[in-house]
């Protein structure tokens, strides 16, 4: 698990292609080795990818053909700057809000314009993940754990500070760059336990069985029960 806090700036020094996945190799000067192992997790860019060896201030991981197929990584290259973040510790503060390093979509970048001393970026919402991205609600985008200021139905404009410009990449977002977008997984958690009460509905009494009182989905009972107290 990872939080959308980005740790270090890292480049692309090799990127080949190995059957239908790839091997990146990844140049991090900035971030701290000390406490990384092969098998450990290292969100680039938004995903969450496994390291296999490293040497130095470099790591290298395979991505498969999956990731290549649902991310930027399909068109990256040497050269290319990336933002990293080591999975959290448990001890970790929790700075920006959960992020799996599962990317869900990529979006386009629409526009980056500077005003009153920050930075306003539209970026395209695919509909798979629309319903997921509300006002002032959390989004990662290519790692970092945004705000969304504006939502529209194709579209959602990012507001950022100077500090998010000169640590992570966004200093290089230009109009037409891919970028790998994330929802926040509570939206995902809520829809899914509103399906399934939607569907317990709709049982007839025998089949609801012991829950036969009629009682279904989010109650005070469910939230008590797993720990919301």
């Amino acid at each position: 698990m990872f939080t959308g806090i980005i740790e270090a700036l890292g480049t692309v020094t090799s990127f080949r292609k190995h059957g239908s996945g790839a091997v990146m190799t990844v140049h991090a000067s900035g971030l701290d080795f000390s406490d990384v192992k092969i098998g450990d997790s290292i969100a680039c860019n938004g995903v969450c990818v496994t390291v296999t060896a490293f040497a130095g201030a470099s790591f290298t991981a395979d991505l498969s053909s999956e990731t290549l197929s649902c991310t930027s990584f399909k068109n990256v290259s040497p050269g290319k700057k990336i933002n990293l973040e080591k999975a959290m510790s448990v001890s970790g503060r929790m700075g920006g809000h959960i992020v799996q390093g599962h990317v869900d979509a990529t979006g386009e970048i629409l526009s980056v314009s500077d005003r009153d001393g920050v930075r306003e970026v539209w970026i395209t919402l695919h509909p798979e993940i629309a319903r997921y991205v509300v006002h002032k609600g959390s989004i990662t985008v290519d790692g970092i754990s945004l705000t969304v200021n504006e939502v529209l139905e194709d579209r959602f404009r990012l507001t950022l500070i100077p500090h998010t410009g000169s640590v992570t990449t966004v200093s290089d977002w230009t109009p037409g760059m891919t970028v790998n977008l994330e929802a926040d997984i509570l939206g995902r958690y809520v829809e899914r336990l509103l399906f399934f009460r939607d569907n317990d509905a709709s049982l007839s009494s025998k089949d609801k069985g012991s829950r036969s009182s009629g009682k279904t989905g989010i109650t005070e009972e469910f939230l008590l029960a797993h720990g919301f107290a």
